[in-house]
């Protein structure tokens, strides 16, 4: 299924429909007066959140979304039928937006939350209103009021208890594979991750946490290299990061570089990003050049106030100290 975490929209809701103009007639009755009906509403356009979808992309393909139209009245106080409500189903965790002035409308983070996006007109009048002493044949009815109709801006933003950051092939996608169902592709050249992905790890019977696994961030990311930074609007709902660090692919680089790159990134696009808990993770400790580097780097982030976790994705060793480590975090 191909990942669309943004559309554009079009959304009309339905007319009311018209009163009608009627007067009554029946045998032995010359003088019925007007029986007219009112013309029946328009139908709302909603939104509801839904678990069963996982991306916008019905949405992408089908941007306008119109409601149908309200019954016109008839003869005999007969009333028009109200049109029915059209629903929209959106994945839980989608932003509504004005597309011009790009106010948020709605948040739908919770399943089954709705949001009625456009209501219906309400139906005209018909001329059995407008009776009056001095005025016993009026021959004119309401019409029905027009549907309210909007361009909106649709935002996903995945829910997830936990994300996960780092460059490309720091082995962020092995990591959620090992600790979860999630089957992400996994390949040895950067950016093999080009959308999100969750996996449910469960820690006992009746407990578990999602994690978020984004595409790899480079420095430069805010101004659109690589990948940018388009996608890190799926860890600001979590509570915890997974800062996955890899110091294997240039002798010359190291841990405290690669974890200042990321976060100059983060607060480039969202400053409220750095409040967030980070557990810091040094990957791919099955290397020899890692191994002999691991109690360097674990030394210089102790020096900085932070606890630097080494673990190897491949083997599993010290992944589950890091999972405890984030269980205490989401307590």
């Amino acid at each position: 299924m191909k990942f669309v975490d943004e559309a554009k929209i079009y959304v009309k809701a339905g007319h009311g429909g018209s009163g009608c103009v009627s007067f009554r007639r029946e045998k032995f009755v010359p003088k019925g007066g007007p029986d007219g009906g009112d013309g029946g509403k328009g139908g709302d356009v909603i939104f509801r959140a839904t678990e069963s979808h996982h991306t916008l992309l019905d949405l992408k393909y089908k941007q306008h979304q119109i409601a149908k139209n309200g019954g016109h009245g008839s003869g005999n106080h007969r009333t028009g039928r109200s049109a029915g409500d059209l629903e929209v189903l959106v994945p839980v965790g989608t932003i509504i937006k004005n597309f011009e002035t790009e106010e948020v409308l709605a948040d739908l983070s919770e399943p089954e939350q709705t949001f009625i996006a456009a209501r219906g007109g309400i139906g005209g009048k018909g001329n059995a209103h407008f009776t009056t002493s001095t005025h016993q044949t009026p021959r004119f009815a309401q019409e029905g009021m027009e549907g309210e109709e909007f361009t909106l801006k649709l935002e996903l933003k995945l829910l997830a208890d936990a994300g996960i950051i780092g460059f490309p092939n720091a082995g962020k996608s092995t990591f959620i594979s090992r600790v979860s169902a999630a089957k992400p592709k996994i390949a040895d050249y950067p950016f093999t991750t080009l959308t999100p992905h969750l996996g449910v790890v469960r820690y006992s019977d009746s407990k578990n946490f999602v994690i978020a696994d984004i595409p790899g961030l480079i420095s430069g990311a805010h101004d659109g290299s690589g990948m940018g930074i388009k996608f890190l609007k799926h860890i600001e709902r979590t509570s915890v990061l997974l800062h996955i660090i890899d110091i294997s692919t240039e002798p010359d680089t190291n841990a405290w570089s690669n974890f200042t790159a990321i976060n100059k990134e983060l607060e480039y696009y969202n400053p409220d990003l750095l409040k967030k808990p980070q557990i810091v993770a040094l990957n791919k400790i099955d290397l020899p050049f890692v191994k002999e580097n691991v109690k360097k780097e674990v030394a210089l982030f102790k020096k900085k106030g932070i606890i630097l976790h080494p673990f190897s994705a491949v083997t599993g060793e010290g992944m589950k100290e890091i999972i405890n480590k984030i269980i205490k975090k989401l307590a």
